[in-house]
């Protein structure tokens, strides 16, 4: 029997291709073998030891009606979980996988963040790109094409974060996309059936879903027909029942939002910070109430617009709100008690909402007209694009469904299956059995009273469980004074537990009406739930309302609660910022305002000064005041004038790679290949130290060569931190490039050596770093700061640097020779002499090559490469 069960178990799990089947047995879905070990390590669960048949088995269950919450837990780690269902027929008791659940396909979820379930197919040299949240029925598709598509289509793809991911047939024999896939997102890669990203069959299934709207909204590329296809064939084939949720499909073009690479988003911060415990813009902005509001803020911050029409009209909206503080707190209050009907909606098309969620939708439906009374009312919001919110929606078909929903009592159970789901007047049948059920629940209710007082007994209980079912109690001392009729089932320590022919008549008739009020109730319930079902493009509609109504709250509160400002968008190509602040830090610290300006005259600052001075926190602010300009958001700052960018590029900090085998140096070139492979005159380009991760002399000649190209070729506004001093001379060589520093009052060689960064940026280059005062500062021991700082004066005056001690304990005299970078015992002076003054002829050659190298014809890569190739050639390798 065993080894027939567990056969059983694992050739419907394969036939699944899951990684972990439910099969149910009875009252209970199991997992068994290798599964139930994983499962009770997962969960927590209790796995058991079985055996039968002289063979022994691992075993681990739930019960029927506790099934979900597990398999949420499952597919939110990742796994996909087949679900298999038995039923009786005359041969017997038949198990089929009904449905599969996995990290794309799960509609049960309780947290906030969108779930999307993506595609991406490789067809006729573009990228096909589908993404779907069935939890919200979001779907949306595009194309991208062009010699960087394959980076354009992983920066779309890290923008939406899949928790789920279908590489079509092409991707999946590309080594180089999929470990970049594998590398760039957490979601799981399932490899879905071949046929169903064929571009025929891929658009015969988008007809189905959506008729004609796959030509009216214009998805003409095969690979974006083919993604979309597959992603609606794989929810298709799953049985998760969701798929009538997906009521629109969007075709868009990325280049309707600003370019963000996942370098940027990390940089930046916008969603994730790059410290633990690090605070992120999204998380300094979002006051939004609801979950829906909370998705659409975190998709805007992500994908800030270059429309300017789409701009301008949030821009009036959060203006709006802005100007009338008690309306939009009104607006707010109410907004805190919306549920997520959009997720309602998918829920219900699914057949797995509950009574919870319809009661919340029918509450959160009966908000639409206190809303837009709120907003009618108050003159600022009534004449702007927040009125606007509400015009297409059909209020007389939100009322109409509320109306139905009022059906659904007020306190309906956890359950759908043991009454009290519907209120009274809704099913004349209905009521007729609940009358009859609580008459027949009052007979037992005051049966111990009658029997007290008809047979003059005093410890008398009535009661019931699963084993007795109803049964009369009496306590031991007045056993002797119960009835004749009284026949006794069970004898306890202090009382006896009888039944009598009535009390059997009565519970047969009592269990008969609860059978029949339940399946009467769950019939009705289930009406609602397909009228809810029905109306879920509505429910959607409804959903993005108030989300949206949510976001323009949130962004307006928080600017008029640190006083930020509206900015002017402007097709003219310049920045123009006036007493500027980083959004996040100024929530933390006592924030210091900077100015910025750039044009098409003025299109690259060169930013120099201390460490820890604030330079890399005046480029991050300057890049999130011009995105949060393009969400449609006020800005931190006295006054902004925006140029719309096309992209945000950045390369920041020192990271490695070493477990892909990239180290800080490779990561830091791979970025400033991308930058200078992508970025365009229109783009904002943030450099925080470029070359730091190689020799002095490498290092530098790489910044110095990438600035040149910046200007030359990309013309992009450009923000260009870095400690390498002798890149400010290119001030006077490119006439597009100025000097700016971070201003220090003080000297730490002169007087008390105190220094104090003052953290406003002024004209001009400064020459020195600071990076003594600063180690100072962190704490690192006197002895070694003021050696440090007697190294560094004599490095400056380019004199020999005595070194101290030596092996045997004893003072020796050595100095390091900057002519040559040689330690050599004081007064040897070999390096005066004429002898072994000549350079061999490998350096010779390299120095006779750099000499002849033409800097401005030569491409950064390129220029990388030599340096490279230079350093092996002089390091013997």
């Amino acid at each position: 029997m065993a080894s027939g069960i567990v056969g059983e178990y694992f050739e419907l799990r394969a036939s699944a291709s899951a990684d972990l089947l439910a099969m149910q047995m009875g009252d209970f879905y199991e997992f068994f073998g290798e599964d139930a070990e994983l499962v009770g390590d997962e969960l927590d669960l209790k796995v058991s030891e079985r055996s039968s048949g002289g063979e022994s088995y691992a075993m681990a269950g739930v019960p029927v009606d506790d099934l979900t919450p597990y398999l949420k837990a499952l597919a939110e780690r990742g796994y996909r979980v087949a679900v298999a269902d038995q039923r009786e027929t005359d041969d017997g008791i038949v198990r089929e996988v009904t449905r599969t659940v996995t990290p794309g396909t799960l509609v049960e979820t309780d947290d906030a963040d969108a779930k999307y379930l993506a595609s991406v197919v490789y067809e006729n040299n573009e990228y096909g790109l589908a993404l779907c949240d069935i939890t919200t029925g979001q779907f949306r598709a595009t194309a991208v094409s062009g010699p960087d598509a394959a980076d354009r289509a992983l920066t779309e793809l890290y923008r939406f974060g899949p928790v789920e991911l279908l590489p079509g047939p092409t991707v999946r024999t590309d080594d180089s996309f999929l470990g970049q896939l594998r590398e760039r997102l957490d979601g799981r890669l399932t490899l879905h059936d071949t046929d169903a990203f064929a571009p025929g069959r891929a658009r015969a299934r988008l007809g189905e879903q959506f008729g004609d709207a796959v030509d009216a909204v214009g998805l003409e590329s095969d690979a974006a027909v083919a993604a979309a296809g597959a992603v609606i064939d794989y929810v298709d084939e799953t049985g998760v029942g969701a798929l009538a949720s997906i009521t629109r499909l969007q075709a868009y073009a990325p280049d309707d939002h600003v370019s963000l690479d996942g370098t940027t988003q990390r940089n930046l911060e916008l969603t994730e910070p790059m410290t633990e415990g690090g605070q992120t813009l999204f998380a300094t902005v979002d006051h939004t109430e609801t979950s829906a509001g909370r998705r659409l803020l975190e998709a805007w911050l992500k994908r800030p617009l270059k429309r300017r029409g789409e701009l301008d009209r949030r821009q009036q909206a959060v203006a709006a709100l802005v100007g009338d503080a008690l309306a939009r707190e009104a607006l707010r209050e109410t907004l805190s008690s919306a549920y997520d009907l959009e997720r309602v909606a998918s829920r219900a098309v699914a057949g797995n909402a509950d009574a919870d969620a319809l009661l919340r939708a029918r509450e959160t439906l009966g908000l639409v007209e206190d809303l837009r009374t709120r907003i009618d009312d108050a003159a600022r919001l009534s004449s702007s694009p927040v009125a606007d919110l509400f015009a297409d929606l059909d209020v007389e078909a939100v009322e109409t469904l509320r109306s139905e929903l009022e059906a659904l009592a007020d306190d309906p159970p956890k359950t759908l299956h043991e009454g009290g789901l519907i209120r009274r007047g809704y099913d004349e049948e209905l009521d007729d059995l609940v009358e009859r059920h609580e008459t027949a629940v009052e007979w037992f209710e005051t049966l111990a009273e009658r029997e007290k007082r008809a047979h003059g007994l005093t410890h008398v209980t009535v009661d019931r469980n699963k084993t007795d079912g109803y049964y009369i109690q009496v306590g031991k001392s007045e056993t002797d004074a119960v009835p004749d009729h009284y026949e006794g089932i069970k004898t306890l320590k202090n009382a006896e537990r009888y039944v009598f022919e009535e009390l059997r008549e009565k519970e047969r008739e009592i269990l008969r009406l609860e059978e029949v009020r339940g399946d009467r109730e769950y019939e009705a319930f289930c009406r609602l739930r397909e009228s809810v079902a029905d109306s879920a493009e509505l429910l959607q509609r409804v959903g993005r309302t108030l989300a949206e109504l949510d976001v323009y709250c949130s962004l307006a509160a928080h600017a008029a609660k640190h006083g930020w400002t509206r900015p002017e968008l402007t097709d003219t190509r310049a920045i123009d910022i006036e007493a500027g602040r980083h959004p996040v830090v100024e929530t933390e610290v006592q924030f210091v305002p900077n100015d910025l300006y750039l044009d098409r005259e003025r299109r690259f600052l060169l930013v120099t000064g201390p460490n820890m001075s604030g330079k890399s926190t005046y480029m991050r602010q300057a890049a999130l005041i011009t995105l949060l300009a393009q969400v449609g958001s006020f800005v931190p700052a006295d006054s902004a004038r925006v140029g719309l960018v096309d992209g945000v590029f950045t390369r920041v900090g020192a990271l490695d790679e070493l477990a892909q085998g990239r180290s800080t140096f490779m990561v830091e070139m791979e970025e400033l290949s991308n930058i200078l492979h992508s970025a365009t005159e229109d783009s904002l380009v943030i450099l925080d130290e470029v070359g730091r991760g190689t020799a002095t002399y490498d290092g530098i000649s790489i910044a110095w060569a990438a600035t040149e190209y910046l200007h030359n070729e990309v013309g992009a506004f450009t923000l260009f931190a870095t400690h390498y001093h002798e890149l400010t001379t290119l001030a006077d060589e490119l006439p597009r490039v100025e000097n700016v520093h971070v201003a220090v009052a003080g000297d730490p060689e002169d007087g008390d050596g105190d220094v104090t960064f003052l953290r406003t940026v002024e004209p001009g280059a400064t020459d020195r770093s600071y990076g003594v005062h600063v180690a100072d500062l962190a704490g690192v021991p006197d002895p070694v700061v003021d050696r440090a700082g007697a190294v560094l004066s004599r490095l400056r005056e380019d004199r020999a640097v005595e070194a101290k001690g030596g092996d045997s304990g004893e003072p020796v005299q050595t100095v390091f020779d900057l002519s040559d970078g040689q330690f050599r015992e004081n007064g040897d002076n070999s390096a005066d002499s004429d002898e072994g003054g000549e350079l061999d002829p490998e350096t010779a050659a390299v120095v006779d090559e750099l000499a002849d190298l033409e800097v401005d014809e030569t491409p950064p890569v390129e220029l990388m490469a030599r340096v490279q190739e230079w350093q092996q050639r002089l390091d013997g390798e």
